[in-house]
């Protein structure tokens, strides 16, 4: 399996969307998207390159794989 690596924020905001997360609103330099059926929201800076452990803290927030992510990303 590929390493993550950091991404532009639109392409992980892209992801999310794919998978069904819905914009709530932008704070900020933040996205915060939300999923009925999540307690927590997922916060994506907007940021040029967003760092490795804040895109694993939103897979695990978001309850995705590894694989998942990585299927998603080959369709952005």
């Amino acid at each position: 399996m590929p390493a993550i690596k950091p991404i532009h924020f639109s392409q992980l905001a892209r992801i999310l969307e794919i998978e069904g997360w819905i914009h709530d609103r932008t704070k900020g330099d933040h996205l915060i998207y939300i999923k009925p059926g999540f307690k927590r929201p997922v916060v994506i800076p907007k940021w040029e390159k967003v760092p490795v452990f804040i895109i694993l803290n939103n897979l695990r927030t978001a309850g995705m794989t590894r694989d998942r992510y990585f299927e998603l990303l080959a369709q952005t």
